[in-house]
């Protein structure tokens, strides 16, 4: 009897010994679980921590390279002049728009420059397409006669037409011209493509090339005239009237140095422009009409592009239009960049000589890396 007590007694703490094991485990078990949670929750905290630094340092990167992005892009980058003309007109072409909506303004006929040399009865301008500046001006808005600047316009109706492929029968009212003009050579019955009389037009000042064009794409050199008269009030040429596709002088066929800005400013809108603008000869290959291949090669009629007269150190001819009568003098429009590819637009009218003109141009030129 003793021994069963003994034992009963002895069996009491060995049971309450297991249940407190147990209690133990179920504590230890819950705090390694609060561990885990814990570890977990400084796991996911360090994560979104890191996460943000790094969309912190992303945005200040962002910040910094636009920043010295912005600085660099307004630092002026000199101007190499030994790049492919390919690259200088893609650029330009693209900035041509903002040039465009940011015309120069003068209210006064006649802006200074020390430098400039125009003589008596003469007319020109220098034109900052980046400032939107008139640099220098003389007799801006007094009536001069275009000669074959004109043909800015003509070319640029040519492109408007879409139909710079197609094909133009020459016919012998394009060869009605005044005794002495400048003509391509082209004959009744030739076939030429339009394309092929606007590089004609622009590099070598055709007469007939300009008849041509007018009677094709305007169906009558009338008709024609009327829609180079529409597109000029448009461009706000309110000092020009003109009554022929090619400038050969007449009265009423006038304008003003304002208005040929005007009008180079707005050529510069088209691409075709300002790669025909660069040519310093142009072949044309053609059909006469007996079906026989002809073939005419001409050369610039300005003489930066052939090399006959030399422009200022670090100032780039990038196009531009000649003209040439015994009333109007002789007459140049320049488009141009200087060392830094900002671009100018610089108009010389009524030189009394070629030799006058580009040493008159070269002299205003000579400003514009000033």
């Amino acid at each position: 009897m003793r021994d069963r007590k003994e034992r009963a007694k002895s069996s009491v703490p060995q049971k309450s010994s297991a249940a407190g094991a147990s209690a133990d485990i179920r504590e230890e078990a819950r705090r390694q679980r609060r561990i885990q949670k814990l570890r977990k929750r400084r796991l996911q905290n360090t994560i979104w921590m890191l996460l943000l630094l790094f969309l912190i340092g992303a945005g200040v990167v962002f910040l910094v390279y636009k920043f010295r992005g912005d600085t660099l892009k307004s630092l002026p980058v000199r101007y190499d002049s030994a790049r492919e003309f390919s690259a200088v007109s893609s650029n330009l072409g693209k900035r041509a728009e903002a040039f465009a909506s940011k015309l120069c303004v003068s209210e006064k006929g006649d802006t200074p420059m020390d430098a400039a040399n125009l003589g008596e009865g003469q007319e020109g301008a220098l034109f900052d397409l980046s400032s939107g500046e008139v640099l220098y001006s003389k007799d801006l808005y007094e009536k001069v006669y275009p000669a074959s600047i004109t043909k800015l316009m003509t070319a640029m109706l040519a492109f408007q037409s879409g139909k710079l492929d197609s094909t133009v029968t020459i016919q012998q009212e394009d060869l009605d011209l005044e005794s002495g003009s400048q003509v391509c050579g082209f004959m009744v019955g030739d076939q030429v493509t339009l394309d092929q009389l606007v590089r004609c037009l622009l590099v070598y000042s055709g007469n007939d090339a300009a008849s041509a064009i007018a009677r094709y794409v305007g169906g009558s050199q009338e008709k024609f005239v009327a829609m180079m008269n529409d597109y000029a009030a448009k461009l706000g040429m309110t000092g020009t009237h003109f009554e022929n596709p090619h400038g050969l002088h007449t009265e009423n066929h006038y304008t003003t140095v304002y208005d040929i800005y005007l009008m180079l400013n707005e050529a510069m809108n088209y691409s075709e422009y300002l790669e025909i603008a660069q040519l310093s000869s142009y072949t044309a290959n053609f059909e006469h009409a007996d079906g026989s291949e002809a073939s005419i090669t001409l050369e610039s009629t300005d003489h930066y592009l052939t090399g006959e007269t030399t422009p200022p150190k670090d100032v780039t001819v990038l196009g531009g239009k000649t003209g040439t009568t015994s009333d109007a003098g002789n007459c140049l429009a320049l488009l141009v960049q200087n060392a830094y590819g900002q671009p100018y637009v610089c108009i010389v009218m009524n030189a009394s000589t070629k030799e006058i003109l580009y040493q008159q141009m070269n002299t205003l030129l000579s400003q514009i890396n000033g």
